[in-house]
Parts: structure tokens; C-alpha cells; sequence
């Protein structure tokens, strides 16, 4: 046993990765999901109207892997699937959450930070997190906010209850509104007008920027949102600073709990709409505010990285650094750069984007740094899906899972690692957009996309129910060769075209996918 420690010690020290069956220790684990990057928006992944020097140093002392996805194409079945290791499509009700949508994993459920927790991490949520809040039917922000971020396993929250664009447009720390006064209490309504204060459609309005169809609501910075409040005034939030205070709240987390071992999830809001950047940031891209976001965003990175090497905790932490769907060009708002916004391709040469199932709307950039157990400046080819890392940080930190918990997520530690198994972990992937259909399944080189709506009814979470019939039409398409997308071979592959989707719907019937 002593020579084998000395072993891995040597070959740790040479930087060379150790094998999956040989870590045994718990490290420390950084977790950063942002938001709205594409496969196409980060300098290691080929973009050059932005600087990423922070993100690309992790793909220099790390793994960058080509062939991972978010499960999801928009943010709230992304993040359902992240913590649960559940397909998110399989509850109803998970589709992009509003400001006021109550929670939507129950307590109870085993997730990410729970199962981490029980291992003996200290673990952390600081940025946003868009699954719901509170008891139905709707949040309420006046006092006590649970069942939240706490009740699923985190010890310390500080977060966004949606996204940058909807209301409430205020930090919840924990189980309560930052800098709340209750003497101006919240409402907030995703109906009907409420309140005195101006929206994006009145011409006496105030605006730093325009905002689109959807986007005329409350104007809370000089920014209309979608949804409509009133009340909280002391607590809303500064666009330009949001970047800065969730460093800052990283960057805390990480000092209190030095010891180890931590798990920090750090899911950004850059660089999700409306994009406003900080003045340090502005104008230094060459694609307007988008861009300018994306430096900000490396820029956040960049504090991570320094207060673990600060710490010097740098080698016995495991840092990954990915994305919650494919990017897009969207025009909601106007700050008077957006045409400058298209002269770099979010996606690479990808097809689609944010909110489809093409290959631009869920392929993430992902970059995996553990030194000693990650080879510097490799790449892997993989398949992996963020619906994975709650079996995968299972094997790593030695926990079992219960055959009930993570029913979609599979074990690619080996990958993560730079093992090339003769089996790979995952042989495929279910894939969606906003909904609980169409959906599409990933099958080694070969993706098949269903068109239209729902098939059927979905069972209950866990139950079986006799299979359906196929899609009334799909697209089939051979990555190995077409990555680009441009060529359907449905209609010469009927036969691959039929077994594809008796497999896709045997997995939407049988309620679960993991391996046993």
C-alpha cells in the first residue's frame, strides 16, 4: 500500500493524471455554470472577438472537452438536471421557471450539495438559481423564503431567484431578501400591472436600454423587465455591480470554509440578458455589450482562480467551468451595440442556438482542472452530460447512490480523468429544449430530433407505461460527418430512424435511464 501511495505521489508530481480507481480523496470542488455562453464564445474554443485568458488557463492546466451538453437548451431544465441527476422533461412544470414559481425539487430529493454535504463538504450556492422559491401557488418575498437552495442541501445561499430580466429583481441570501425593509414590502405579479413604478412602455420612462416584445415590464436601473413589482426598493439590485458582488460572495465562501473540503456552485449571471457590463469592462471587446460580458465574466473567473492560488488550494481543488445552454444573438434589448453582437458566432460553426435541440443549442464548453489528476492541456472527445456530475462527484468522493436517486445520471469520473475505458460511460444522451417534448436522443455518432409536440402524456416520475407510438417525423443526423448538421438522413436511414426512437421512447416510459 506504501509503494502505491509513493507511486501516485510521483506521478502527481510529474503532473501526470492518476487513474479513477486510485483518488480516494475528497477535494475541493468549484462548480461554474454561467450563462448563455456558447461553444463558440470562449478563446480555447476558437473565439476571437473576445479575451478569455482566465477560462482558456484552465484548458491549458486542464482537460477542454468537445462533446458535452447541458441535457437542456435554456436555463431551468438545465440547472433541474445538474442537481438532481434527473432528466428534467420527466416532472412537469420544469420548463423556464418565473420570478415567482415555487420551488420545483422537493425536499427530501437527493441532489448535488446534499449528497456532497453527506460526505462532508462544506457546500455553497452564490449566483442564480431559477428553480423556484417557497409553497404554491406563487414566492412570497416578505419574510421566511423556503423550501429553497437550504432545504436541498446547500449550508449558505446568496443567489437570484430567476434571471437578470425578470422580476424580483432582488439577492436572496440564504432565506431572505438582502437589504429588505418592511416597511416597502414586495409584490410581484407575471399578470396583471401592479404598483406606481414606470414599465418599458411608458414614454416618460427612464431607459438605459430599450427592451423587446416581453421585455416592457417594471423598469427597475433604468432596465424594463419581464413581470411586474412594486415594493423593495432599498433591495434592488445595480446591473452594472451584480458581477462584482457575486465574486465577492465566491470569493468569501471559499476563505470561511479554506479547511475543506468545500463544494462552491458559482452559477453566473453573464451572460444572460440584459447585458450591462461594469465600467471597467465596457467597450474593451469587439462585439459590443455581449462581448464586453464575456470579458467580465472572465474576469470573475479570474478572482476564483487567484483566491485559490492565494490559498494554495489550487492543487487539491477540482475547478470545472461550463455553460447552461448554447448562446444566441438576440436582439430583446438595445443598448446601441447589438450590431455588433453577430461579428462573433456564439456557437462556432454549430447549428442553432439557445432554446433548440441542434447541436448549437446544448453543446457546452466544458473545462475540467485538477492538477495531478487531470492532464494539462488535454482534450477529450467524450460524451458527457451535466446531467452526470451528481454519479460522477458520487464515485469521486466515494458515496453510493440509492438506486432511486440521480435516475438519468452516469458515472464519467473515468473521462473526467483522461481514462479512455474500452466501454465508454455513456453510449447516449436525451437532449431538450424548453418542454417535456419533442425531445432528441444522442446515439454514439448519430442524433435523432424529434419535430412537433408532445407524443403523449409522460407517467409519473418512476413509473412505466406501455410505449407510444413513434414521432410523425424526425430528423436524423450523423455527427462523425456532419457536425454542422446540413444533411437529415431520415429518409435514407428508416430503419436507424425506427430503432432510435423505440429507444427514445422506452427511456421517456421506463423513468429512468442510469445503469444499475
Amino acid at each position: 500500500m506504501k509503494i502505491h501511495l509513493t507511486l501516485f505521489a510521483f506521478l502527481a508530481s510529474l503532473g501526470m493524471p492518476l487513474p479513477a480507481a486510485a483518488v480516494t480523496a475528497k477535494p475541493n470542488i468549484v462548480y461554474i455554470l454561467s450563462d448563455d455562453v456558447g461553444y463558440g464564445d470562449i478563446g480555447c474554443y476558437g473565439a476571437n472577438k473576445v479575451k478569455t485568458p482566465n477560462i482558456d488557463r484552465l484548458a491549458s492546466q486542464g482537460c477542454r472537452f468537445t462533446d458535452a451538453h447541458a441535457t437542456g437548451s435554456v436555463c431551468t431544465p438545465t440547472r433541474y438536471a445538474l442537481l438532481t441527476g434527473c432528466y428534467a422533461w420527466r416532472q412537469a412544470g420544469t420548463g423556464i421557471a418565473a420570478g415567482d414559481a415555487p420551488a420545483l425539487i422537493k425536499p427530501g430529493t437527493t441532489t448535488l450539495p446534499s449528497m456532497l454535504k453527506a460526505a462532508g463538504y462544506a457546500t455553497g450556492l452564490v449566483g442564480k438559481w431559477h428553480l423556484g422559491l417557497g409553497e404554491p401557488p406563487h414566492t412570497d418575498y416578505n419574510g421566511e423564503i423556503k423550501p429553497g437552495p437550504l432545504e436541498l442541501g446547500f449550508d449558505y445561499a446568496f443567489f437570484i431567484p430567476a434571471t437578470g430580466d425578470r422580476v424580483p429583481c432582488v439577492f436572496v441570501e440564504n432565506h431572505r431578501v438582502v437589504g429588505y425593509d418592511p416597511a416597502d414590502p414586495i409584490q410581484v405579479s407575471y399578470g396583471k400591472k401592479i404598483g406606481s413604478d414606470p414599465t418599458g412602455a411608458d414614454p416618460q420612462a427612464k431607459l438605459k436600454m430599450q427592451g423587446g416584445p416581453g421585455h416592457k415590464d417594471t423598469v427597475v436601473n433604468g432596465i424594463p423587465r419581464i413581470g411586474f413589482m412594486t415594493g423593495g426598493t432599498a433591495a434592488r439590485w445595480v446591473d452594472e455591480d451584480i458581477a462584482d458582488t457575486l465574486a465577492g460572495k465566491a470569493v468569501k465562501f471559499i476563505e470561511a470554509h479554506q479547511a475543506g473540503p468545500f463544494f462552491l456552485y458559482l452559477a453566473t449571471h453573464d451572460i444572460h440578458e440584459p447585458m450591462v457590463p461594469n465600467a471597467r469592462f465596457r467597450g474593451t471587446s469587439e462585439c459590443g455589450s455581449r462581448g464586453d460580458v464575456i470579458q467580465q465574466l472572465d474576469g470573475c473567473v479570474g478572482e476564483v482562480l487567484a483566491t485559490l492560488d492565494r490559498l494554495k488550494l489550487s492543487d487539491n481543488t477540482l475547478v470545472i467551468f461550463t455553460s447552461d445552454n448554447g448562446g444566441a444573438i438576440k436582439d430583446t434589448y438595445d443598448d446601441g451595440t447589438n450590431p455588433l453582437h453577430a461579428l462573433q458566432s456564439p456557437n462556432g460553426a454549430l447549428r442553432g442556438s439557445k432554446g433548440m435541440l441542434y447541436e448549437g443549442g446544448h453543446r457546452e464548453p466544458f473545462l475540467a482542472r485538477w492538477p495531478g489528476h487531470i492532464k494539462p492541456g488535454s482534450s477529450s472527445g467524450a460524451l458527457i452530460g451535466h446531467v452526470d456530475t451528481l454519479a460522477t462527484f458520487a464515485a469521486l468522493t466515494g458515496q453510493p447512490l440509492d438506486p432511486a436517486a440521480g435516475p438519468d445520471s452516469f458515472n464519467v469520473l473515468p473521462a473526467l480523468l483522461g481514462e479512455t475505458p474500452a466501454t465508454p460511460a455513456r453510449d447516449h444522451l436525451v437532449l431538450q429544449n424548453n418542454g417535456q417534448a419533442p425531445l432528441a436522443l444522442r446515439e454514439g455518432d448519430w442524433v435523432l430530433i424529434e419535430k412537433g409536440g408532445p407524443l403523449k402524456p409522460l407517467p409519473p416520475q418512476g413509473k412505466s407505461v406501455k410505449p407510444a407510438a413513434a414521432a410523425t417525423h424526425c430528423e436524423l443526423y450523423n455527427l462523425a460527418n456532419d457536425l454542422t448538421q446540413k444533411d437529415d438522413l431520415a429518409a435514407k436511414e428508416p430503419a436507424r430512424v425506427k430503432a432510435m426512437a423505440a429507444r427514445l421512447d422506452d427511456i421517456r416510459t421506463q423513468g429512468r435511464s442510469r445503469p444499475d
